[in-house]
């Protein structure tokens, strides 16, 4: 159940952030609202992961697919376009993502 409740937390921190930019600063009470709730849901569903999952472990975890599907949802929705080395980076991080799951004994 845990995984499923780090799938729900990335989720919600994705719902967060996006918001986060169409709040215009938390100038737009529509998507501020938004972005409180979303990230309340997350933390409180991280805190919950924390239990089972080693901090590391989730955090790692939970922040590198938070920032690929930003940086994706920038590139789609809000036309931010990446470049070489921020690709590589992206790369780099689902890497990461990748040898933890895979390797790590902690999982």
């Amino acid at each position: 159940m845990h995984w499923l409740y780090l799938a729900i937390a990335i989720l919600f921190e994705t719902i967060g952030t996006t918001a986060l930019k169409a709040s215009d600063g938390m100038t737009r009470a529509g998507p501020a609202l938004v972005v409180v709730l979303a990230y309340a849901l997350s933390f409180w569903l991280l805190a919950l992961v924390l239990r089972v999952i080693p901090v590391g472990v989730a955090y790692a975890i939970w922040s590198g697919l938070g920032i690929c599907f930003i940086a994706a949802i920038g590139w789609v929705v809000f036309g931010q376009r990446l470049d070489a080395a921020a690709l590589l980076g992206i790369t780099l991080i689902v890497a990461g993502i990748v040898v933890i799951n895979l390797f790590s004994a902690k999982v």
